[in-house]
């Protein structure tokens, strides 16, 4: 006998299928309201910016390096690190509207029963409040802030590395 499970999201899953089967292509796009995506647990958004900042950082290396796959991943991994998220965040922060620094300060202080390994308790929850921030951006249909948002981050860490190294 064939089990659906379904869920609000209108994805449709038969039990034992190897993947979702969608009843609606939009399920596959963000389109909430901004009231919609705040009702969210902050970390389920921190979930969904984690991935959309991970795709962008990716999408940078792969544009500017040639380099084997070891090679791109560990710099991606060097962009997407929670200290070096942390780091960015205070040049971000000026800039957040009301609403986007109430969606981070959310995500930072959720609590997560996991913490990153080579990371401080402190760089762990303000790069969860950025991925929250993403988060929320990416299904309210402002990925051109998102993008912005991660982008003067990047800056922002590569101008304190460019000083350090002049030191």
């Amino acid at each position: 006998m064939e089990q659906k499970i379904t869920d609000s999201t209108s994805c449709e899953m038969k039990a034992g299928a190897d993947a979702p089967a969608f009843s609606d292509a939009q399920s596959l796009r963000p389109h909430m309201t901004a009231r919609e995506a705040r009702q969210m647990a902050p970390l389920a958004l921190a979930f969904l910016g984690d991935a959309f900042y991970e795709l962008c950082i990716r999408t940078m290396v792969v544009q500017n390096h040639t380099l084997n796959p070891d090679g791109l991943n560990r710099l991606s991994s060097q962009y997407a690190k929670a200290g070096t998220q942390a780091a960015a965040m205070a040049a971000i922060l000026p800039d957040l509207t009301g609403e986007e620094e109430s969606v981070y300060r959310r995500g930072r202080n959720a609590k997560s029963k996991t913490m990153a390994k080579h990371a401080s308790m402190s760089d762990y929850r303000q790069a969860t409040g950025v991925e929250a921030l993403i988060g929320y951006l990416y299904l309210t249909g402002q990925e051109e802030r998102a993008l912005t948002i991660i982008e003067k981050g990047i800056l922002q860490n590569e101008n304190a590395a460019g000083q350090t190294e002049n030191e």
